[in-house]
């Protein structure tokens, strides 16, 4: 076991704990204000992914590449997260018109199942459009709050049935809110694409999955709390592998590294039992927010 051994699973665990952050803030930061967990919402990471590669190609069209490209590798990366993460959070708005906003008086089933459906149209969509092929891939905190739109948001998440009393726009809040979402699962995308540039049709399913355990381990309605879960789950998940075979040499075991999920959701599932409202969990109403 070496150092250098140990210090590339820790950059592996910081980069996995970025891509669940920032997909569980993205869980977070709806349920938080809408009391909704859109349960599409991985694969919206998977849309936001592609579409940063459709972004990427076309600035590498339209610039050049090598010795005969007009802008510096930098500023097209930074074009292509911009506005990758606005393109996706026009789908993130289509998705809550379309989807849910019909829903508002709904119970919590139909809009949990309404998810689930939109996410296998996202993916069935992208085999359709895509064939299905692989292809390979060439500061939320301060703005809810300490902005009009944030306080905004924080307001309806307090009282909803208050806020419209006083002039504030609910629909155009949900539509928001599903767009930072959105925009924040496409910047997972791409910086998934970069570290691992594969991406396939079915990619957001487990991300999404994963994800979401982290946005229950933060805590409902807690948007940093999610964020830090998501570091640790990516942390637990990264470093349960070399902590297998440090067991398996001390104690000559044969433990197999496959079974790196098990452990890493049993220690997830203990902390539940102690911290059932996750680590830096709200009271929440059982109403949607829709």
């Amino acid at each position: 076991m070496t150092f250098t051994f140990l210090m590339q699973n820790l950059i592996n665990a910081l980069q996995w704990g970025s891509f669940y952050a920032l997909i569980a803030m993205g869980y977070s930061m709806v349920y938080s204000i809408l009391m909704l967990f859109n349960f599409a919402h991985g694969d919206i990471f998977m849309v936001g992914a592609y579409i940063g590669l459709g972004v990427s190609l076309g600035l590498l069209s339209l610039f050049g590449t090598g010795a005969a490209a007009i802008l510096p590798g930098w500023v097209l990366l930074v074009l292509t997260i911009l506005i990758s993460m606005f393109l996706t959070a026009f789908v993130g708005i289509i998705v809550e018109r379309v989807g849910y906003r019909p829903l508002r008086e709904a119970p919590r089933a139909s809009a949990a199942i309404t998810g689930l459906m939109i996410g296998i149209m996202l993916e069935t969509g992208n085999i359709l459009f895509l064939g299905g092929q692989r292809f390979k891939f060439p500061q939320l905190h301060q703005f809810i709050a300490h902005t009009k739109w944030g306080m905004a948001m924080r307001a309806m998440a307090y009282d909803y049935v208050v806020v419209p009393l006083v002039g504030v726009p609910m629909n155009t809040i949900a539509a928001m809110t599903f767009a930072i979402g959105s925009a924040l699962a496409a910047a997972a995308g791409i910086l998934f694409g970069l570290a691992y540039p594969v991406l396939d049709p079915y990619m957001g399913v487990s991300f999404g999955w994963k994800a979401f355990v982290a946005a229950i381990l933060g805590g409902r309605g807690s948007i940093m709390g999610a964020c830090l879960a998501g570091f640790m789950l990516g942390f637990i998940e990264i470093m349960t592998v070399p902590a297998i075979q440090i067991m398996n040499r001390l104690f000559s075991l044969n433990i197999g590294s496959n079974l790196r999920d098990l452990i890493a959701y049993s220690i997830v599932l203990v902390i539940l039992v102690f911290r059932p409202h996750g680590l830096f969990g709200q009271a929440y109403s059982s109403k949607l927010r829709l």
